[in-house]
């Protein structure tokens, strides 16, 4: 069957923006791993940038991957129940609380950090620590956590269920766990994914709360580009990306899975 002519042309401009947002990460990745960029290709490959990030912002990777953990920790016990609860009332006032718990993803990040800084500043010790930037990771991500339980539960019969298991006299934690969060898993997967990736990513809301003692991967990945050599700043980069980029593949392949699950389960509703 041949494609008609317009079939070619959408091809050729989605490979055109395709090469515009892909091209230049190509090359600051290969900038990381070249001799001397500004030479080029032939001044030959090097690993020794790379070396020297590690030399020099190691503890920027382990605070940020300390943070994600602690976050996902924090969004799986108040963003879990907070999703149950919403799900259970239903209605009006549901839905205002939710709305608020998303505000703060409507609010830029600079103006979430200034607030939490001048409520919190006067603390000095937990000011100077990375709790205080584990509170404005939690702030920012528990939207997203929230949100993604939720959906899968208000499309998901769990209610009949739980009543089910409360007739035969099973207790309320015995319900939570064997029944809601089995219906509520894939919510929780995806939302784990986006707490994780947001919280290793986030720069805005980290750059007015950190200081010199806890800098995470995005404040030292600007403060190379600010003070160190173009290769040095390109091999943060490419370290930044194998974080990142695994985890974002993890959400599309979930998402995926969850896709072909629902229209399974639809197709077998429909015989």
């Amino acid at each position: 069957m041949r494609r008609p002519k317009i079939f070619y042309g959408q091809l050729f401009f989605t490979l055109i923006v395709c090469a515009f947002l892909i091209v230049p990460a190509i090359l600051s990745a290969l900038a990381g791993i070249t001799e001397n960029f500004f030479v080029g290709l032939k001044s030959g490959f090097t690993f020794r940038w790379i070396i020297e990030v590690w030399e020099l912002y190691s503890e920027t990777i382990y605070l940020s991957l300390l943070i994600a953990v602690f976050c996902l920790i924090i969004n799986l016990f108040i963003g879990v129940l907070a999703a149950y609860s919403l799900a259970r009332i239903g209605g009006r006032t549901a839905r205002i609380v939710e709305e608020m718990i998303v505000l703060p993803v409507a609010i830029p990040g600079l103006a979430i950090a200034l607030a939490l800084i001048i409520m919190y500043g006067g603390f000095r010790d937990f000011r100077t620590s990375w709790l205080f930037i584990l509170v404005g990771h939690v702030l920012y991500t528990l939207p997203f956590m929230v949100r993604s339980v939720l959906a899968v539960l208000t499309s998901t019969n769990f209610k009949i269920l739980e009543e089910g298991a409360a007739s035969l006299g099973a207790p309320f934690w015995h319900r939570f766990i064997k029944v809601v969060l089995p219906n509520a898993k894939p919510g929780i997967l995806a939302g784990s994914l986006m707490v994780i990736t947001l919280s290793v990513g986030e720069f805005n809301l980290t750059w007015m709360l950190h200081t010199p003692m806890t800098k995470t991967l995005p404040v030292g990945l600007a403060d190379s580009y600010a003070s160190m050599r173009l290769e040095v700043a390109s091999a943060y980069t490419l370290v930044f990306f194998v974080m990142i980029v695994p985890l974002l593949i993890a959400m599309q392949l979930l998402a995926n899975s969850q896709r072909q699950t629902k229209n399974l389960i639809q197709d077998e509703d429909a015989h």
